[in-house]
């Protein structure tokens, strides 16, 4: 039978998040464990993962695309060319904080091949240009895709 102050707790998780967050970690605190939604707990550390892994890859796919673009899109390199490098500057900022984790960054490392697949797909939608433009592999290590003072060198 469930307590009083499980139904609270409980309640609270389904129609007042940010009270149960606040009664969860209040809990924590005092290192009183009785009375944790556990389940929830357990949920929400698992889902706070799951949000850094994936921030992780959507950065660096963005990170990718603009790379291709800056290296690969020569028709539109004169009117995008400073967007781009804008824009591989604040993916870099991005990727940078959340890499400071040695956990993040080998997630970064384990998914580079499969991010650069997406990145590469989303590019040739983007530019229209043949598939065969852009290569199938990461032309990219992971060194030079976080340096903030490279840049690839243009195809043409």
């Amino acid at each position: 039978m469930q307590t009083k102050i499980q139904l609270d707790i409980d309640s609270y998780y389904e129609q007042d998040y940010l009270r149960w967050l606040d009664v969860t970690a209040e809990q924590l605190r005092s290192r009183s464990t009785e009375n944790l939604d556990w389940e929830h707990l357990v949920e929400e550390v698992e889902a706070l993962g799951n949000e850094q892994r994936n921030k992780v890859k959507s950065y660096l796919k963005q990170l990718l695309i603009h790379l291709l673009l800056y290296k690969y899109w020569e028709q539109e390199r004169s009117y995008c060319a400073q967007g781009w490098e804008n824009e591989i500057d604040n993916f870099r900022d991005e990727l940078e904080l959340l890499l400071e984790s040695k956990t993040l960054y080998n997630y970064c490392v384990q998914s580079l091949d499969q991010v650069y697949s997406k990145a590469r797909r989303r590019a040739i939608k983007k530019t229209r240009l043949p598939s065969s433009t852009f290569p199938v592999d990461c032309p990219f290590a992971l060194e030079e895709i976080l340096d903030f003072d490279f840049l690839p060198k243009r195809q043409w």
